[in-house]
């Protein structure tokens, strides 16, 4: 059924202005098709296939969202070709199935209405649930003859989408299954949901369908069994015959939805990065759900992948290259733009004006920094030095990229050192920053290292920004961790959106804050 109730022709309507062209790519409906068009262009943008299976008409609920990203992830598949896998596996809930089959011939749909060149159709699609919604005239606000065609027309898909989910099941019963006493139960329950549609199309006349429906639902409730009522009750086969009526004008969809509620989500607690009686954290899992907590959710318990970026990969090579470099002993210049020239290669750069740029740049970078190298009296003793302890009921874990012994006479015996390819904010700017006291601590719990300080070296721009740090930030940051903590293991991830950190989302078209 329809994911939104605006006519699919406004998709057409030219936006006038710049402010108003960003509107339109925020609405609701325009972001649906961008995400149909994108996943069907491109099935790893991961971001469309999450948007188009948590919209209607899929719907596809949080925790069989994040088991079929997890079955991906273990089997190196893209979240579509985990999808048809998914349905083949017994531990995948027969609900969630019955949705992820749907995702996929809407998929099938989408794809010979793309090949046919009818973005008309497709646009449909994302907002209607399916192809065979182009064909039917819409009903006239008023007109009773063809509101009830119309209704029986929608029956009618419903009951056929009902008899194919049963076949399904059916087509499951000759396996060797434990779970075949609850497909057996989704079955019985698809054919009472055809009984149910049976009784409203011989429902009285000018009885409204959620008024039948309450009746209807009451009688096959008292005589399904206790696990068939539940199966029963968490259908959506209402949802859709309401918001159907809902379109032709009998009722609007805010009652319907207020009527109706929602089903409630199953908990997402087995997909926590649980670690012990509570979470394991790093630095960026803390700076991510303070920023904001739902991106927190995506990137890490629901664990929805992403591209890398030119420039992720850019600084992923350098500290390839700075790693390698103080590991394996070497100490001229000449080796350590060999070990560049050998990151290039693995990184898989190409030959493009900005990845010559980025490469040249890289080059200025590290003669700068093999010139401070040897200017500097501290000795490097640690390279990726990795950490674990606990911090209340957390482990917090990470790695440090570079230590160093300081010389005698400064204030502090060690210096932790994080590299950065980013912009360079000045001490100032990272007054509340989080991982440089966290790495302080843990040099502290970890390693015992009780003198130490901290600095971030902006390897682009040759500078390295001391941030200092007392024990009033060390209190700061364990309250930091131990709050993050309760509100992960609450499972509170509500979003907070801000233009700095919108800006640089990779789930900006899964969010739904970033629509109207």
């Amino acid at each position: 059924m329809p994911a939104s109730r605006t006519a699919p022709a406004q998709l057409g309507e030219p936006p006038g202005s710049r402010e108003e062209a960003a509107a339109f790519l925020e609405r609701v409906e325009v972001r649906d098709v961008l995400a149909w068009t994108r996943l069907l262009i491109e099935p790893h943008d991961a971001a469309a296939v999450v948007r188009a299976l948590a919209r209607p008409p899929i719907e596809l609920r949080q925790a069989d969202l994040a088991r079929v990203i997890q079955i991906a992830r273990r089997r190196k598949l893209d979240i579509v070709s985990a999808l048809t896998l998914a349905i083949e596996l017994p531990h995948v809930p027969p609900d969630a199935r019955e949705r992820i089959q749907r995702f996929l011939d809407l998929r099938h749909a989408a794809e010979t209405a793309l090949e046919g060149v009818r973005p008309d159709l497709l646009a449909r699609m994302a907002l209607g649930g399916g192809p065979e919604a182009c064909e039917q005239p819409r009903a006239r606000p008023g007109d009773d003859v063809v509101q009830v065609g119309q209704l029986r027309r929608t029956m009618q898909l419903l009951r056929d989408e009902v008899l194919a989910s049963a076949a399904r099941i059916g087509g499951r019963l000759g396996e060797l299954r434990l779970d075949t006493d609850l497909d057996i139960s989704h079955g019985v329950v698809r054919y009472m949901e055809l009984l149910k549609l049976s009784a409203l199309l011989q429902r009285p006349s000018g009885e409204t369908i959620q008024e039948a429906l309450a009746d209807v639902n009451a009688r096959l409730e008292a005589a399904a069994s206790p696990l068939q009522r539940e199966i029963l009750q968490t259908s959506t086969l209402d949802e859709l015959l309401l918001a159907g009526e809902a379109e032709l004008g009998t009722r609007s969809e805010a009652v319907v939805r207020s009527k109706i509620g929602h089903r409630e989500e199953p908990s997402l607690g087995p997909f926590l990065p649980r670690k012990g009686l509570g979470l394991a954290l790093s630095a960026s899992d803390v700076e991510t759900y303070r920023s904001c907590p739902l991106r927190y959710k995506f990137a890490r318990v629901l664990r929805i992948p992403t591209a890398q970026t030119l420039q992720q990969r850019f600084g992923i090579a350098v500290h390839r290259v700075l790693e390698r470099y103080h590991a394996e002993g070497a100490s001229t210049l000449d080796q350590m733009l060999d070990l560049l020239d050998d990151a290039w290669r693995r990184g898989g750069f190409g030959d493009s004006e900005t990845e010559r740029q980025l490469r040249e740049k890289a080059r200025t970078a590290l003669q700068c920094y093999h010139a401070r190298l040897l200017a500097q009296a501290s000795e490097p003793v640690w390279l990726e030095r990795s950490f674990a302890f606990r911090l209340g009921p957390h482990q917090v874990r990470g790695r440090v990229d570079r230590v160093d012994r300081l010389p005698p006479g400064e204030d502090a015996e060690y210096e932790l050192i994080d590299y950065k390819t980013s912009r360079p904010k000045d001490a100032a700017q990272l007054q509340d920053d989080i991982q440089l006291s966290l790495y302080a601590l843990a040099a502290r719990e970890a390693w015992q290292l009780d003198s130490s300080r901290q600095a971030y070296h902006y390897v682009l721009d040759d500078r390295k920004v001391p941030v200092p740090r007392d024990e009033s930030d060390m209190r700061a940051v364990t309250d930091a961790v131990l709050e993050v903590g309760e509100g992960i293991l609450a499972q509170r991830f509500e979003p907070t959106p801000s233009q700095t950190v919108c800006a640089a989302c990779d789930y900006r078209l899964a969010c739904p804050v970033a629509e109207r």
